[in-house]
């Protein structure tokens, strides 16, 4: 069984550089990590959380302060009101004992005269910008301002509160920031220190979900690469509980029914060519039979008659072979018969046995090889693949053409290609030949059944190999890549 050069061809059309895809599928799986959905979430998780931290670390500050300056302010206010209870010529001794007791410095006064004079206390000039209230009010609705006092040899940021007596003399208190200062600070180390350890944690935990989500999905790939290339046995994993486990749920059932579908019309199909070729076979010796009948009686027309009907049973009984073959090859259970391969070997012999059909057409038949590791495949397929190309590569070859076979090493591993000078195969229809039956217009009067491209394909796709088709308008460029195409 030969299949045409015309028969064949891959999706894409045109021949890419096995250097070139592998670099394709490299730079692929070397940044998938980063553009997934699961790495997008946890970068907006990361950054949600890190605004809304900071968010939260501003309000505790400015709560934080502002309940401690309001605490100030309330101790101020019960020192205001125990000055006004006494006169005006107590103030400056009280003051000054106030100030000797002093240890941490936690208080501030200013007793100034009414010219801004200072007569006692540690602030030594009045504060810009401060707004006195009269002796003798509550005191309860007076407000600190706080502001940062020009003293001798230090400027602390105190809390400060003012009152003009009835004398004039202006009377200054102030308290001390630091605490306040320093619990925001120790606040804030707490708050970043926590906030960090949270974030890593979070994101963290996340990360380590996230790798067995992409674990689930990378599982989920090899297997839907799988049944992409043909093999609808393949289910995907379950066993989350989540939403995807509910789609592969759905998608194994889907398949489920894609399969007894196929296999229904596969097996109706085959049922068809097997019951159809016994009586083929039956009427082509009948037709043999009558042809030996008929040349007793000399009648050449009825002779040829016959011999064009022996010839369109011989067409059909070879089509229902060929399409039983490929249902026996696509029956096979995966690499069940695959064994270490030498294919310098099988080459050579393939080109010794086609080498004399070349020479009845006056080829040119070039054989190229280079030494190679044995591959994992079954050697019986991939002859038979091999020489249903080179083959038809010589049919479609004009006479005295030439046809060149090369078996080289690539950076996936080894490659064949055929090359013919025949008619080639136009552009726009190598997505066509990969169907059944189908023939090339310019080459539909070249004896043929047009499924020699389903063996092939059918053996190809077994081995994860990949069959291409190049070549210009005149000649075609036939490459098989002998090495795994199942990238998960």
């Amino acid at each position: 069984m030969t299949v045409s050069a015309l028969d064949f061809g891959k999706a894409g059309g045109t021949v890419i550089s096995p250097d070139t895809q592998q670099g394709t599928h490299s730079t692929h799986r070397a940044g998938q990590g980063w553009h997934t959905t699961t790495f997008r979430w946890l970068s907006a998780y990361a950054t949600i959380f890190t605004v809304c931290f900071v968010a939260l670390l501003g309000f505790l500050e400015y709560s934080v302060g502002a309940a401690m300056e309001r605490e100030a302010d309330s101790g101020i206010r019960w020192q205001m009101r125990y000055f006004d209870s006494k006169s005006d010529d107590q103030l400056l001794p009280i003051i000054e004992r106030r100030l000797e007791r002093e240890n941490r410095h936690t208080n501030y006064y200013g007793l100034f005269a009414p010219d801004g004079q200072r007569l006692a206390g540690d602030i030594v000039a009045i504060p810009a910008g401060l707004k006195f209230e009269r002796a003798g009010q509550s005191h309860s609705a007076s407000t600190g301002r706080t502001l940062v006092l020009e003293q001798n040899d230090a400027t602390p940021t105190v809390r400060v509160i003012g009152e003009i007596r009835d004398n004039g003399v202006q009377l200054v208190i102030g308290r001390s920031l630091a605490d306040v200062r320093h619990v925001r600070e120790e606040l804030t180390k707490a708050l970043i220190g926590g906030g960090l350890l949270c974030l890593v944690m979070s994101l963290g935990t996340g990360l380590l979900l996230s790798l067995r989500q992409m674990r689930r999905v990378a599982d989920m790939r090899r297997v839907t690469t799988r049944i992409a290339n043909g093999d609808l046995a393949q289910r995907l994993p379950m066993g989350g509980r989540d939403e995807l486990d509910m789609l592969c749920h759905l998608v194994n059932h889907m398949l489920d029914e894609v399969e007894r579908l196929m296999s229904e019309v596969k097996g109706a199909c085959d049922g068809i060519a097997h019951d159809l070729r016994t009586p083929l076979v039956r009427l082509r010796l009948q037709l043999a039979n009558l042809a030996e009948r008929v040349r007793a009686d000399g009648d050449d027309t009825s002779i040829a008659l016959i011999a064009g009907a022996r010839s369109e049973a011989d067409s059909i009984i070879e089509r229902f072979a060929a399409m039983l073959r490929i249902s026996e090859i696509g029956a096979l259970q995966r690499r069940s018969g695959f064994d270490s391969v030498a294919l310098p070997t099988l080459v050579e012999e393939l080109y010794e046995l086609y080498q004399p059909l070349a020479e009845e057409k006056s080829i040119n038949l070039r054989l190229t090889t280079q030494p190679l590791e044995p591959i994992h495949a079954d050697r019986a397929l991939l002859f038979e693949a091999f020489s249903n190309l080179l083959d038809n590569a010589i049919k479609f070859a004009p006479q005295g053409g030439e046809v060149s076979v090369e078996l080289t090493a690539s950076r996936g591993g080894p490659q064949l290609v055929i090359t013919d000078n025949g008619p080639g195969i136009p552009v726009a229809e190598r997505h066509a030949v990969l169907n059944r039956f189908y023939r090339v217009e310019q080459t539909r009067h070249v004896p043929g059944t047009g499924l020699g491209l389903g063996i092939v394909s059918a053996i190809v796709r077994l081995h994860d190999f990949e069959l291409r088709i190049g070549g210009e308008e005149r000649g075609a460029i036939i490459t098989i890549e002998c090495w795994p195409h199942n990238l998960s």
